[in-house]
């Protein structure tokens, strides 16, 4: 993508630069003078970074990009912005002149020139509300102990640190992590540094931001210090401590926890309020926290559009990048996208990520309006009621104009209190209308409780007269009563009974105003069993193998996890919401809330099971998923309808991978599916259309190893997309509980017949075995076939891999 401040004429430009020679996590000897860095890709052993081994190598490398620059270009033609040594042998330059991208493409040893493009966060404007989780935390020490000293990396908007959901004071003092070797930046205003015991590490990336002339360090803050709000709020959902209240407007709406309250946080602060971020800073973040020692990365976050120069989808520097993250022992949760609710809208493509899809939970929060005529009208809000037994007068803004020259400034929508007469609202309920500055960002609601609280009002009513088909409307936590009327029909009957109420002059100027009402009470949720749903704007499969949207054999997303109306921290100087600007919590929405979800449950995950890889942490939590609603019915999928109106359809692993995350039985699956850095090159070397050149290029290794098809890659999820007679899949499953019996069964939509060999097999704790999966065309039907293989426990453990294919005649 091109650089928003750059045009496509432009003479500079941010490139990053992978030449050949091993990084230090796969460098296994072979330079004069350096012993091998590289461990064992099935040990447990990790790299010791502060090793002089691994510290004059590193050296070695950036003096050798350092060597390629200034033998290539003059002195001030060029700035480095980083050397990456650690998970990619490489470099990000900001050069002057189009040329001296020609001029890197031609030297020797350098392998590959892409141009720097955007990333973004993945956070939507339209919440739905989720309760907050309790009961999953792991037997023998409960909360206080639940993720302790697991590490969880967040590269975001930085983080507030000074957020009770991050305070150290009421907790048992935290010891060192002596695997941990992050640094604490110091806040340049306060000379205090970020950390406290339960935050580790805190550093800050924006090089690339700084070069393209998009970052402004008064608000976007040169350290790690959130000034969006995004980056604590996702911390504290995978992270935060346990039990804090929730208090706004005077208000508790619930004790807010992370998923495994003890983990360490160490922040690496990438994306900024306005412009999002770059690659190039975002990937020098995953390179160092991999390079500090951290357990787990969350990527609430992903790219604007495909990286022009990219071919396929899986090898680019910034999921490269988390293959050698994956490969260090690092369990990678990237949010899925917001495209939703149309197909091939995923962000996240790569086997080694877990991409998290968004699920909406079972809170509503749900008001209602009844007028003088006895007629109530519903709506949605987060307020207490007008006082009991009362009535109280409907004006409307256009009614209360100071004079008829501030009609220009959009009165209707409530956001300017000094261009309405207080007289006449004062003591009253304000009627405003919902205009598209609400959508636009330019208007809230939160403005519109603080022009009729400046006004004196009692309450106010926000009516929606016209919408897009769709449109999905979110409440808003408020200190006056208010509600927002969202079904059109419901305003219009509003606004009939305030006209025939309300007696005017041969000019239209009101009398007297006649037209009375009273606001619900909405401050307690409304549970509801069809839940969890997959929420509308969470992005769907299928997955792409390449930019021109061409289906991939392996299924996306990964896991469906609690994404919308989520309440967690803010920053009080975050802006990402308007409707939370100055407060303590948030409740928002998208995959991004969805990603810190599944990051804090592998937590949970990986203090059970300290040895585990990620792709075993992984397997957990997806073969103990469920499809099932908490009413025992099939999930469902927010959709659009033909009228353009929100429905319900039956989801399919396309909307929720494997299903929705059940977090106390992940912690005990039975059997794993397990994988490695050698099966994720076996997967690239087999996808159709990848050029083995290019794997080499981008991971320094040869195309040694075939699975035969990608389809046969040890995953949790079997996706063939173009079935042509019969193939048969195999996998290999590990027993990580006691001995057991497991009954192998399948199911499949009938255009695909699927069966599965051996019927039955036992393995001892520890021990492997292979089953293979039989499918077969039955008929053609131009769509895609779901079906699912079961593994039956005699102990029971109970399996389920979900199996994707379609059907061709040749």
């Amino acid at each position: 993508m091109m650089d928003q401040c750059y045009s496509r004429g432009a003479k500079k430009q941010k490139v990053n630069v992978t030449v050949e020679g091993e990084p230090v996590i796969s460098y296994k000897g072979g330079v004069n003078g350096f012993e091998a860095t590289a461990v064992d890709s099935d040990s447990d052993e990790k790299i010791d970074v502060t090793s002089e081994l691994v510290t004059s190598y590193s050296r070695h490398l950036e003096k050798k990009h350092d060597m390629l620059l200034g033998m290539l270009f003059d002195q001030g033609t060029y700035k480095k912005l980083y050397s990456y040594r650690h998970l990619i042998n490489g470099f990000a330059v900001h050069i002057s002149q189009p040329e001296q991208a020609e001029t890197l493409r031609g030297a020797p040893g350098v392998k590959s020139v892409e141009r720097d493009w955007k990333v973004r966060r993945l956070t939507t404007h339209t919440p739905q509300f989720l309760g907050l989780p309790t009961g999953v935390w792991p037997t023998g020490g409960g909360f206080d102990r639940a993720g302790e000293d697991i590490v969880i990396a967040f590269v975001d908007s930085g983080i507030y640190p000074h957020h009770p959901s991050f305070s150290t004071h009421n907790t048992e003092p935290y010891g060192p992590v002596p695997k941990y070797r992050g640094k604490c930046e110091v806040d340049p205003d306060t000379k205090r540094d970020f950390c406290n015991g339960k935050i580790v590490g805190a550093q800050h990336f924006a090089e690339a931001a700084k070069m393209a002339g998009a970052f402004n360090p008064g608000i976007d803050f040169d350290s790690p210090l959130d000034g969006d709000g995004h980056g604590s709020h996702t911390a504290a959902i995978a992270a935060g401590n346990n039990g804090i209240p929730v208090r706004m407007h005077g208000f508790e709406y619930g004790r807010a926890s992370g998923m495994a309250p003890r983990a360490r946080i160490a922040v690496y602060k990438a994306l900024y309020r306005i412009f999002g971020g770059f690659v190039a800073d975002v990937v020098a973040a995953i390179d160092q926290a991999v390079h500090d020692g951290v357990d787990i990365l969350n990527l609430s976050v992903g790219p604007n559009s495909p990286p022009s120069a990219a071919k396929t989808t899986f090898l680019n520097p910034f999921d490269t990048a988390l293959l050698s993250a994956v490969r260090a022992g690092v369990f990678v949760a990237q949010a899925a996208g917001n495209g939703g609710p149309f197909p091939k809208t995923l962000l996240s493509y790569s086997p080694w990520i877990a991409s998290v899809a968004a699920a909406v939970d079972d809170r509503r929060y749900k008001n209602h309006l009844t007028l003088g005529n006895g007629k109530i009208l519903a709506g949605i809000g987060l307020s207490p009621a007008t006082h009991a037994n009362r009535t109280f007068t409907l004006v409307a803004a256009n009614d209360v104009l100071l004079d008829s020259s501030v009609a220009k400034f959009s009165p209707c929508d409530c956001q300017r209190p000094e261009v309405l007469n207080k007289n006449l609202v004062e003591g009253n309920i304000l009627l405003c209308g919902y205009s598209f500055n609400f959508v636009s960002g330019t208007a809230s609601i939160k403005r519109v409780s603080e022009t009729a609280k400046i006004l004196g009002a009692v309450g106010f009513v926000l009516a929606v007269e016209n919408a897009s088909p769709g449109t999905k409307f979110d409440p808003v936590p408020v200190g006056i009563p208010g509600i927002l009327i969202t079904d059109i029909s419901n305003s219009m009957e509003l606004i009939d009974y305030y006209n025939v109420s309300t007696p005017r002059d041969w000019t239209g100027r009101v009398r007297n105003f006649k037209a009375v009402g009273s606001i619900g009470e909405s401050l307690k949720p409304i549970l509801h069993k069809s839940a969890p749903q997959v929420a509308l704007f969470s992005s769907r499969g299928p997955n792409i193998k390449d930019y021109s949207f061409q289906d991939a054999d392996l299924l996306k997303p990964d896991i469906l996890a609690p994404g919308s109306l989520i309440w967690s921290a803010w920053a009080p100087n975050g802006t990402d919401e308007a409707d939370y600007v100055g407060e303590g919590f948030a409740m928002i929405s998208g995959t991004s809330m969805a990603a810190p979800h599944i990051a804090g449950i592998a937590a949970l995950v990986k203090q059970k099971h300290p040895h585990w890889s990620p792709a075993a942490i992984k397997s957990a939590l997806m073969t103990t998923s469920t499809t099932l609603d908490r009413a025992e019915r099939p999930l469902q999928a927010q959709q659009y309808s033909e009228s353009g109106t929100m429905s319900l359809v039956r989801a399919t692993p396309f909307d929720f991978g494997s299903g929705h995350v059940n977090p106390r039985a992940s912690l005990d699956p039975g059997l794993i599916f397990d994988a490695g850095y050698e099966d994720y090159l076996g997967f690239l070397c087999t996808t159709p259309g990848i050029d083995a050149h290019e794997i080499k290029n981008y991971t320094n290794s040869p195309c040694n190893y075939t699975l035969g098809h990608p389809w046969n890659l040890n995953i949790p999820s079997i996706t063939i997309s173009h079935l042509v007679g019969t193939q048969i899949v195999t996998r290999t499953m590990t027993n990580v509980a006691e001995e057991e019996t497991y009954v192998i069964s399948a199911r499949m939509a009938p255009a695909i017949a699927i069966d599965t060999n051996p019927p039955a097999m036992t393995l001892r704790p520890g021990a492997s075995g292979k089953f293979s999966v039989t499918l077969t065309v039955r008929s053609v039907t131009g769509t895609y076939s779901f079906g699912e293989v079961l593994l039956k426990g005699s102990r029971g453990h109970k399996v389920r891999i979900p199996v994707v294919s379609m059907g061709y005649d040749r």
